[in-house]
């Protein structure tokens, strides 16, 4: 696709093109330098999916300026082949946080076009775009949004002894001191032993909240790919030298993320998923990181939008954009209230534990 910009006596060219970002050198140096890109826009996150999910594959849409061949604008797009949810095309699977990588409404029109033109060629029901910053910028007629998703971070500039005085003190302050009486110890994790401890504690907590497991294949081609680079840690609360709660965290341009949590319930009562979000903070300060990220979550799921509420976050509104092609086969609620999520959830839930590997990898087969 050629696109010719008129701009007072100039002509700029741009080309929205293809491009694999695990060969062309210029896209993780564009997301580098991007004010919205997070470690889900990466070659290396392509890597992994693309490893761990046979039934994903990804599509790097990228606007370049034809006069100097940089990148512009980008739009990672990931090809969703299922029998049971349907095919589609999702920006970008698995994520908790992403955004279109642009700086203007026109690049954002521009790679929608692409990308629902790629769409009606691989004849997919629909397309699924997931914004946070960007989302201001996208105003597309073939589009229908939903915001029925919260983000909720803390800005760290102002120091962690002031960011500890928002803290709510009944549910967060008092839950630290009390772990800390407790004396719960904080390890980082440095072998593959200790990633497969996180993810016992990960499984757990999914179980018992009725949520399927990803694989551990997923954790383990994501900290092989990403902690080199020290872009992932895993922190894990140790009592009496037992690991019982476990934080998978992201770190690029600026941001820790929470990913992934995990817990021992047995050892509930002395909070220690309190203290590992704590324990991230102020790793997140003494690094120079600008946001402290909790993730995206539902409206509907009010225990945990209160929970992060009380640590004192700013919330803003998380956009999801669709298009069926103008037909209405989808829906745009939460999926937190449709009956196959409540059903999944149910399952997951009630099955014996044995065989809540296969249940989730059957999930899993179906789901980005």
């Amino acid at each position: 696709m050629l696109t010719i910009v008129n701009c007072a006596s100039l002509i700029l060219m741009e080309e929205i093109k293809i491009i694999d970002p695990c060969s062309d050198p210029r896209w993780d140096k564009f997301v580098e330098n991007h004010p919205f890109g997070w470690i889900v826009h990466l070659s290396g996150w392509k890597k992994v999916i693309e490893q761990t999910f046979p039934h994903i594959k990804g599509h790097h849409l990228a606007l370049i300026d034809t006069e100097t061949n940089e990148i512009k604008a980008g739009l990672p797009i990931y090809e969703i082949r299922s029998w049971l949810t349907g095919n589609r095309l999702v920006s970008i699977p698995f994520a908790t946080i992403s955004d279109i990588l642009i700086s203007n409404s026109k690049q954002s029109s521009l790679l929608i076009n692409e990308a629902i033109r790629l769409l009606k060629q691989l004849k997919y029901s629909h397309i699924e775009i997931r914004t946070l910053n960007s989302s201001p910028m996208v105003n597309h007629k073939q589009l229908i949004e939903n915001h029925d998703y919260k983000h909720h971070y803390l800005d760290l500039s102002a120091g962690k002894e002031v960011i500890w005085n928002h803290f709510n003190y009944k549910s967060i302050r008092y839950e630290i001191n009390k772990a800390n009486k407790n004396k719960i110890k904080l390890k980082v994790a440095e072998t593959e032993n200790d990633l497969h401890t996180f993810y016992i504690l990960y499984a757990m907590a999914r179980k018992r909240l009725g949520l399927p497991s990803q694989p551990y294949l997923f954790f383990k081609t994501l900290y092989n790919t990403f902690a080199e680079s020290n872009n992932i840690t895993i922190l894990l609360a140790l009592f009496e030298d037992k690991a019982i709660a476990g934080h998978f965290l992201f770190k690029y341009n600026g941001m820790i993320s929470v990913e992934a949590t995990g817990i021992n319930d047995d050892f509930r009562k002395i909070s220690p998923n309190q203290f590992l979000f704590w324990e991230g903070i102020k790793l997140a300060c003494s690094e120079g990181y600008k946001i402290f990220d909790f993730g995206r979550t539902s409206i509907h799921n009010t225990t945990l939008m209160n929970f992060k509420r009380r640590w004192g976050t700013t919330e803003a509104d998380v956009y999801t954009f669709y298009s069926d092609f103008g037909k209405n086969r989808i829906g745009t609620a939460s999926r937190e209230i449709s009956l196959s999520y409540r059903l999944m959830r149910y399952m997951c839930n009630k099955s014996p534990g044995s065989i809540q590997p296969m249940l989730s990898r059957f999930c899993y087969r179906h789901l980005g």
